[in-house]
């Protein structure tokens, strides 16, 4: 049986920018890939204004090309709280999509969306059963955490790396073609935008730190015995 990968951001982008190598090596070795942004309401983010919908819209066709599920709730830039109702909204999603393995943002961050939403993903994706009364809900295997970037994240120190070299290039067309609809220009391949640029450097200093050309580090939520002999 193929296994599930559930991602969760605060936004449209965190999870392409966080971990588009992870979720393009998972479609690769035939997992259903899921990635749930909190945020599904653009209306009072000035960059998108009156093109709301398509950013939506640009994101669900852009994952579904590389073969991905996005998924977004309903909640407004600098609305996320964690509230009985927010936690079952994301403890629906867990539930309904059975992660074998998943993916949160880092929980100390600059940003005081991505901190929320790292609070309700550790819940949900810990305590969905208990949080929707549902015996047959079940936590994933294993939660790794990533960050979001020197501007954003604080204090990550990762402990596992994965290699995303073979990916990289598609890896980095699917974060430029985003950002290009969120800069209302064309996509240029030979142009890299801001947040392309900052992914790779991103992702060479972890791949330095582990011996190849591009990494993605996380941090795991839960220790687990790795047989190494």
């Amino acid at each position: 049986m193929s296994k599930t990968l559930l991602a969760i951001g605060a936004h449209y982008d965190d999870c392409v920018f966080g971990i588009p190598g992870i979720l393009l090596d998972a479609v690769r070795k035939d997992w259903r890939v899921v990635v749930l942004s909190l945020i599904g309401d653009y209306t009072n983010w000035p960059p998108v204004k009156g093109r709301e919908r398509g950013l939506i819209e640009t994101s669900t066709q852009l994952a579904h090309f590389h073969g991905i599920e996005m998924r977004f709730l309903d909640f407004a830039s600098g609305g996320i709280e964690v509230t009985h109702d927010s936690k079952r909204a994301v403890a629906r999603v867990v539930a309904e999509v059975a992660p074998d393995v998943a993916f949160m943002l880092w929980h100390h961050d600059r940003h005081p969306d991505h901190e929320a939403a790292a609070a309700l993903s550790k819940i949900a994706l810990r305590q969905a059963g208990t949080i929707l009364n549902d015996p047959k809900a079940r936590a994933p295997r294993q939660i790794y955490c990533y960050d979001n970037g020197p501007g954003h994240t604080i204090g990550f120190e990762p402990d596992t790396f994965v290699n995303v070299t073979d990916l990289w290039v598609p890896a980095m067309e699917w974060l430029g073609q985003l950002m290009a609809f969120v800069r209302n220009k064309p996509f240029d391949a030979a142009e890299p935008d801001a947040a392309q640029a900052a992914k790779a450097n991103i992702s060479r200093y972890r791949g330095a730190a582990c011996g190849v050309k591009f990494a993605e580090a996380l941090r795991a939520m839960n220790t687990h015995a790795v047989d190494i002999l």
